[in-house]
C-alpha cells in the first residue's frame, strides 16, 4: 500500500529544494538585474514620449514609486512573508473557486510581465550590440560583439525577406545564448547567479553613476543649457501626443507631467516582481513571525526604490539636455541606448567636441555596452531563481504539479519558446513591446494596491480608538495609490491592446492547464497527513487503528441521528447485532483546494465511536484515506454506504466541483489504486 505522506514530506518534495537565503544587499543586486536594467532604455523612451518635458515627467514617476509602490510593497512584505505577495493574499481573501480563478488570471498577467520583460530586454540588448558596432566603426576599431551584426547581415541578405531584420536575428541569438546559460546552470542556479549578479550590478551602477555625474558637472559648468531648457518647457516644449501644448504656467506643466505617467510606466518595471525574492532574504532561523526577514526585505525595497529613482531622474535629466535631438531618432545612436551614447563620448549639444567625462570613449563605451548587454540578457533571472521554488508550492493547491517540469527544465524551455515567439511577433522592436510590458507591470502593481486597501481595512476594523483612526487613514492612502495605478493601467491598456491579448492567451492556457491537470490527478489520494483536535482524539484514534473495527459508516450530520442511521444500516446491510459500527463525519472546508491536511477528532456517542474529520477538500478522498490508514495496523475495515439520492450526471458534477457525490464508487476506485495488496484493501459495500 502507498503510505500517506506527512506534511513535512510534502513540503520537502513538492519544490524539490528550498530557496537559498542571502544577505539583503546581495538580494538587492539580484532584483537589480530586472529593475536597474530599465536605465538602458527608459531615458530614450522618455524623450520619445515627452520631449523636453522628460525630466519633470520622470519626477512624477519617481514620486509614484517612492510614495506609491514602495509603501504598498513594504506593507505586503509584512502580510505575506512567504513571498506570495498580493496573489497569495487574494487567495486568502476570496476563498473557493472564485478566488482560485482570480489568482490564475493574475498569474496570466504575471506571465505576461515576465515574458515581455525578457523579450524587451533582449531586444534592447540587440540595439546596444548593433549600435555599439556602428559607434566603434566611427573610430576605425572592431566592436567586441560586431560579429553578431555581420552574421545577421549575411544571414538576412535575400533569404528571409523583409520580415526578418538584423535586430531580430541578433535578438534571437542573444536569447538562445541566455537560454543555454540558464539551462546549463539551473542546478544550484540561485547560488551561482548570485556570484554573477553582485559584481555585475555593482559595476553597472558605478559606471552609470559616473556618466550621470559627468553630465551633471557639465550642466553645472553651462547653466545656460538648463535655462534654455526651462524656457523651452514653459513655451510648450513637451511632446505628449494628443494633448494641447499651449503655455499656461507651471500648473499646466505639472498636469502634463502627470498625464505622461502611463507612457512612462516602464520606469516602474522590475519593482513589481520584488516580493518573489522575499524567501531568499536572510532572516533569523526559526523566528516566528519572521520579523528580521520582513525588515531586511524592506531594506531591499527601500534601497532599490531610492537608487533607481535617483539614477532614473539623473539619467533622464542629463540625456534630455545634453544629447542632440537627432540622435534620439530611429537611426540615431542614442535611440534606446542614451546612456551608452554618452559612455562612447558621443557629441553633446553644448560642446560637440567634448565628452561628459575624459574617460568616455571607445574603450569605456565598449565596456559599458558589454556590461549593459549582459545585464539585459540576465533580466528576468530574479524571477527564474524563485520560480522553481515558489510556483510549485503555490500551484500545488490548484492541482498543478511542476515537480517533473523542474527536474527536466520544461518550465524554463516553455518560457524560452514563448519569449522567442513574442520576439518574432514584435520583430524585436523595443517601441512596439512597451505597451504590452507596461500592461503586465501595472496590473500587478494595481492588484497589490487594492489588496493593501482591503487588508488595511480589515486591520483597522479590529482596532479601537486612535489605532482605529490611524488604520482608516492608511486605508484612504492605499486607496488613493490603488486608484492611481488602476487608472494608469486602464490608460495603457486602452492605448495598447497587445498586452491584454498576450495576457488573455496566458490566462486561457493557465486555466486550461489547471483544469486538465486537476482532472488527470483526480485519482491521487490527495491527503498529505493528519492533525488532531486534541490529545484525547489522538489517543482514541491510535486505539481505533490497532483494534479490529470492521465497519466504517460515512455519516452526514443533520439528516438523521446516529441511532437512526445505525438502525438503518444494520437493517439494510443485514449486520449482526454485535458488529460494532464506527461513524465517519466529513466536513468539507474548501473543495477548490487540491491537497488536504485532515484534522481528526474522535468522541463517543452512546457507546459508539464517531470520527469527526475537518479541513477536507473531497469527501471520497478523506474517507479513503481514513480507511487505508486503519488497514495499515489492523484488519481492513468495510465501508458501508447507502445508495446516492442524486442521478449519475448530477453526482459526477457535484464530485468535480464540490468534492461530494459519487462517493461510494470513487472511494472504491481510490482504494484500489492506492492499495495493491487485496488482503490489506478495505472493502466498499453499497446497500
Amino acid at each position: 500500500m502507498t503510505p500517506i505522506a506527512s506534511p513535512s514530506q510534502v513540503t520537502a518534495d513538492s519544490p524539490k529544494r528550498s530557496a537559498d537565503e542571502h544577505y539583503w544587499l546581495w538580494v538587492l543586486c539580484l532584483l537589480g538585474l530586472d529593475y536597474f536594467s530599465t536605465l538602458a532604455y527608459q531615458p530614450s523612451i522618455t524623450f520619445h514620449e515627452t520631449g523636453a518635458l522628460g525630466p519633470l515627467a520622470t519626477a512624477v514617476v519617481v514620486l509614484v514609486t517612492l510614495l506609491g509602490a514602495l509603501p504598498v510593497y513594504c506593507y505586503l512584505a509584512a502580510r505575506s512573508p512567504g513571498g506570495q505577495g498580493s496573489l497569495g493574499i487574494v487567495e486568502k481573501l476570496i476563498r473557493g473557486w472564485r478566488g482560485k480563478t482570480l489568482v490564475l488570471i493574475l498569474l496570466g498577467f504575471a506571465a505576461t510581465d515576465f515574458t515581455m520583460l525578457k523579450s524587451l530586454s533582449l531586444a534592447d540588448a540587440s540595439v546596444h550590440v548593433l549600435n555599439q558596432h556602428d559607434e566603434t566603426r566611427r573610430e576605425n576599431a572592431l566592436a567586441a560583439a560586431g560579429w553578431l551584426k555581420d552574421c545577421a547581415t549575411d544571414y538576412c541578405g535575400d533569404r528571409l525577406g523583409p520580415y526578418i531584420n538584423e535586430q531580430l536575428v541578433v535578438t534571437i541569438l542573444l536569447g538562445l545564448i541566455s537560454f543555454v546559460c540558464w539551462f546549463v546552470l539551473r542546478r544550484g542556479f540561485n547560488r551561482k547567479v548570485m556570484y554573477v549578479a553582485v559584481p555585475l550590478v555593482a559595476l553597472y551602477l558605478v559606471m552609470t553613476g559616473l556618466i550621470i555625474a559627468g553630465g551633471l558637472w557639465i550642466l553645472y559648468q553651462h547653466p545656460e543649457i538648463v535655462t534654455a531648457w526651462l524656457k523651452e518647457v514653459q513655451e510648450g516644449g513637451g511632446q505628449i501626443p494628443g494633448i494641447s501644448h499651449d503655455p499656461n504656467g507651471w500648473m499646466r506643466i505639472a498636469i502634463l507631467s502627470m498625464l505622461a505617467l502611463p507612457s512612462l510606466a516602464l520606469g516602474l518595471s522590475g519593482f513589481e516582481m520584488n516580493m518573489i525574492l522575499m524567501p531568499q532574504v536572510r532572516g533569523k532561523p526559526g523566528e516566528q513571525p519572521p520579523r528580521t526577514r520582513i525588515w531586511n526585505t524592506r531594506k531591499v525595497l527601500i534601497a532599490a526604490a531610492v537608487i533607481m529613482s535617483t539614477y532614473l531622474l539623473g539619467a533622464v535629466f542629463v540625456t534630455t539636455l545634453l544629447i542632440p535631438r537627432a540622435e534620439f531618432d530611429g537611426a540615431g545612436l542614442a535611440n534606446n541606448r542614451a546612456l551608452a551614447y554618452l559612455a562612447h563620448g558621443g557629441p553633446i549639444s553644448c560642446a560637440p567636441e567634448t565628452a561628459v567625462l575624459p574617460i568616455c570613449g571607445i574603450f569605456f563605451g565598449t565596456v559599458y555596452d558589454i556590461v549593459t548587454v549582459v545585464i539585459l540578457c540576465l533580466a528576468g533571472t530574479s524571477v527564474m531563481t524563485a520560480l522553481a521554488v515558489l510556483l510549485p508550492q503555490f500551484l500545488l493547491r490548484f492541482g498543478m504539479d511542476f515537480n517533473w517540469s523542474n527536474k527536466w527544465g520544461v518550465l524554463l524551455m516553455t518560457f524560452a519558446g514563448i519569449n522567442m515567439a513574442v520576439t518574432v511577433m514584435f520583430k524585436a522592436d523595443v517601441e512596439d513591446q512597451r505597451g504590452a510590458y507596461a500592461t503586465g507591470v501595472l496590473v500587478l502593481i494595481a492588484c497589490a494596491g487594492l489588496v493593501s486597501v482591503v487588508e488595511s481595512k480589515r486591520f483597522a476594523e479590529r482596532q479601537a480608538g486612535l489605532r482605529r483612526f490611524v488604520g482608516y487613514i492608511s486605508v484612504f492612502i492605499y486607496g488613493v495609490i490603488a486608484v492611481i495605478f488602476a487608472l494608469t493601467m486602464l490608460a495603457v491598456a486602452m492605448h495598447s491592446a497587445s498586452g491584454l491579448g498576450i495576457s488573455l492567451c496566458f490566462i486561457l492556457a493557465i486555466l486550461g492547464l489547471s483544469v486538465c491537470s486537476r482532472a488527470w490527478r483526480a485519482d491521487e489520494l490527495r491527503t498529505v497527513g493528519f492533525d488532531f483536535k486534541d490529545e484525547q482524539s489522538r489517543f482514541l484514534w491510535d486505539s481505533l487503528r490497532l483494534a479490529d473495527f470492521p465497519i466504517l459508516v460515512p455519516f452526514r450530520p443533520g439528516r438523521h441521528s446516529h441511532e437512526e442511521k445505525e438502525a438503518e444500516i444494520r437493517t439494510a446491510h443485514c449486520l449482526a447485532p454485535d458488529a460494532e459500527v464506527v461513524f465517519v463525519e466529513i466536513c468539507i472546508d474548501d473543495p477548490s483546494d487540491f491537497l488536504q491536511q485532515l484534522q481528526i477528532g474522535v468522541e463517543r456517542d452512546g457507546g459508539r465511536y464517531v470520527i469527526q474529520v475537518a479541513n477536507g477538500v473531497s469527501t471520497p478522498h478523506a474517507i479513503a484515506a481514513i480507511a487505508l490508514e486503519m488497514s495499515r495496523y489492523s484488519k481492513p475495515p468495510a465501508l458501508h454506504f447507502g445508495w446516492p439520492e442524486m442521478d449519475m450526471l448530477t453526482a459526477s458534477w457535484s464530485y468535480l466541483a464540490f468534492g461530494e457525490g459519487n462517493i461510494a464508487w470513487k472511494v472504491r476506485e481510490l482504494i484500489h489504486r492506492a492499495e495493491k495488496d487485496p488482503a490489506k484493501r478495505p472493502r466498499v459495500v453499497v446497500g
